[in-house]
């Protein structure tokens, strides 16, 4: 697990972007890393990639491919 440097990230979080404690508490690093403006988040999935996903891991019922009927 890498380590997090806690005092800047509440500082940021708590005065920075005013963030309540529970609400600060409450977000993921992902969440955190993107409201203070991170830009090497993840991209959102396109649907290129998801089509790619499709054909790799098809959805099958009993043997056969699930048509969704």
């Amino acid at each position: 697990m890498s380590c997090f440097d806690w005092s800047t990230l509440m500082q940021a979080g708590l005065r920075g972007l005013r963030l309540h404690p529970r609400d600060f508490w409450a977000l993921t690093p992902a969440e955190l890393m993107v409201m203070l403006g991170s830009e090497n988040g993840a991209t959102p999935l396109s649907r290129t990639g998801l089509d790619e996903l499709l054909k790799a891991y098809p959805d099958h019922i009993g043997g056969k491919q699930d048509d969704g009927n």
